[in-house]
């Protein structure tokens, strides 16, 4: 077996590809099938913002995605997943209603984004956003390597009163199963405990890969501290959002994916307080590379990938912040 990276790309048949514009401190990262993938999601936050996410529905027409997109920059943002579609288009990739000479495919591209408009970078862009170029170029730069902390859409994220960015962790089970998460980190909530640096999911952390700071044993926390949260909701509004993927490489319908994305939410829970806030716009999707079969007992074995990508997406949260802290 091949060693983990502690990335979502450990997940067989998935790369990443980012690009940022560093003088407007935003940016877009795509996550990549090597084939069209099932793909669900699950909205929590009071102020999301997507693409695509009613086509992902188990009821509906498309059963599968050719890549998805987290990216900054609020509604501009939505138009890098325009650049992945077309480039995707381009390559002969996409949905096929029907196969006529002239008719091209329909790349499937969701996307969801969150909010660094007024993180002090230069957005000056008038009629002329950078979104669609940094799709296409992250798309460019897919690879089963790729960095954390402040960079692709989370190189102007702040998590509560902290540096945000982009995290990524993953497990593999005995039995070879592959769960991982990445997720932009954005939260309007606080990811560390009230008057301590340690972080709300310390007891998940694996191998130090966030620090490994503990919190004081005698540490009791009042229900309405939010310790190093954004201070003012009314004063800062949609500055926030958290956005995230799961995926494993068992194969999973629609449905099933559906159930790992809302089980996979739970993992902002166990990281961020408050989460899925009124001014938050938290989207957690669930994909499935389909490289090996749902083994028996299958409502188990989802509970099982739907309990590891919680996890997974819980310690993404605290190594994409702890690896912005110095950025």
């Amino acid at each position: 077996m091949q060693p983990l990276k502690n990335l979502i790309t450990d997940v067989p048949g998935l790369k990443i590809g980012q690009a940022e514009d560093k003088a407007a401190l935003t940016g877009v990262t795509v996550i990549y099938p090597d084939v069209a993938a099932v793909c669900a999601v699950d909205v929590r936050g009071g102020g999301p913002g997507t693409r695509e996410s009613d086509a992902l529905a188990p009821e509906n027409l498309v059963d599968a995605i050719d890549a998805l997109v987290l990216s900054g920059g609020s509604v501009y943002g939505l138009a890098a997943a325009d650049g992945v579609a077309s480039a995707l288009g381009g390559q002969g990739r996409g949905f096929g209603l029907v196969d006529l000479p002239g008719v091209p495919r329909s790349p499937v591209v969701p996307a969801a984004i969150l909010y660094d408009l007024a993180n002090g970078g230069n957005k000056s862009w008038g009629q002329d956003p950078p979104y669609r170029a940094l799709g296409v170029r992250a798309l460019e730069a897919v690879s089963d390597r790729f960095d954390l902390g402040a960079h692709g859409a989370g190189i102007g994220a702040r998590a509560g009163q902290l540096r945000g960015g982009l995290g990524s962790a993953s497990q593999r089970t005995a039995d070879g199963i592959h769960v991982g998460a990445i997720v932009a980190v954005n939260c309007f909530g606080s990811v560390v405990m009230p008057g301590s640096d340690a972080y709300w999911a310390w007891a998940l952390e694996q191998n130090g890969e966030a620090g490994g700071i503990r919190p004081d044993p005698a540490l009791i926390v009042d229900g309405d501290d939010w310790g190093a949260a954004k201070a003012n909701p009314a004063a800062i509004g949609r500055t926030n959002t958290t956005i995230a993927c799961v995926a494993t490489d068992v194969a999973l319908t629609p449905a099933q994916a559906k159930r790992v994305a809302q089980m996979a939410s739970a993992g902002l829970a166990r990281a961020i307080r408050p989460v899925f806030a009124p001014f938050d716009g938290d989207v957690v999707f669930a994909l499935s590379t389909a490289q090996q079969k749902l083994t028996e007992p299958t409502h188990f074995t989802i509970a099982r990938i739907g309990a590891l990508a919680a996890d997974c997406l819980a310690r993404a949260v605290m190594r994409g912040v702890y690896a912005a802290k110095d950025a």
